[in-house]
């Protein structure tokens, strides 16, 4: 329907159930103002996936296992038929950080990273994680953390002065990649991640 101005290509039930709403190489309207890296709309250079669930302003859940089965699923058929590298697999926060919260930190982006579908740090959570929190970091640092999420592919890093938006960026990162804790406080632990990501 057009007058929703909303579509996706593809939309995965809570039983698992997959359904093909728009043809691959049709535009989708999942994105929005967005950007990643040197891509701009990313509807026109993306493959849009929506997974049923409530979301953040209407009891967000887990994901059920049947959904994330046939997400994997499709998204091997998916990268295989496109050649997409796995640092192009993004969440909607990714792409838009002061719009969007999905899918959110229970989303299971390391799971998905551990099977070549999605990147991820290679730092043991446990022993970063008396980093976070109390540990503030400071100007420099916080220009150094907001500079190596430009670099990861955060392309509203420029945009991102305030303090309020600042925060939104953090937030995006953090629900991607810290999903333990979403607060957005720019923490050394938070850092440490963004650093660790460029190493990949």
């Amino acid at each position: 329907d057009p007058k929703s101005k909303v579509s996706s290509h593809y939309l995965i039930k809570k039983n698992g159930e997959i359904i093909n709403l728009v043809p691959d190489l049709y535009e989708a309207w999942h994105a929005g103002v967005s950007s990643w890296k040197h891509f701009k709309s990313l509807n026109k250079n993306s493959i849009g996936i929506e997974i049923t669930n409530p979301g953040h302003q209407h009891g967000y859940i887990r994901f059920s296992k049947k959904q994330i089965s046939s997400l994997q699923k499709l998204l091997n058929i998916l990268v295989k038929r496109y050649k997409i590298k796995k640092k192009y697999i993004l969440g909607h926060s990714d792409i838009s950080p002061g719009r969007k919260k999905d899918p959110g930190e229970k989303f299971p982006w390391e799971m998905l990273a551990k099977n070549k579908l999605s990147f991820w740090h290679n730092l043991d959570q446990k022993k970063i994680q008396k980093f976070r929190e109390k540990n503030l970091i400071t100007r420099i640092e916080e220009a150094s953390f907001l500079k190596n999420l430009y670099k990861i592919g955060y392309n509203d890093v420029k945009k991102f002065k305030t303090q309020k938006n600042i925060k939104y960026l953090t937030l995006a990162f953090q629900r991607r990649f810290r999903q333990s804790l979403v607060n957005g406080k720019i923490d050394k632990e938070c850092l440490l991640i963004s650093k660790n990501l460029l190493q990949q």
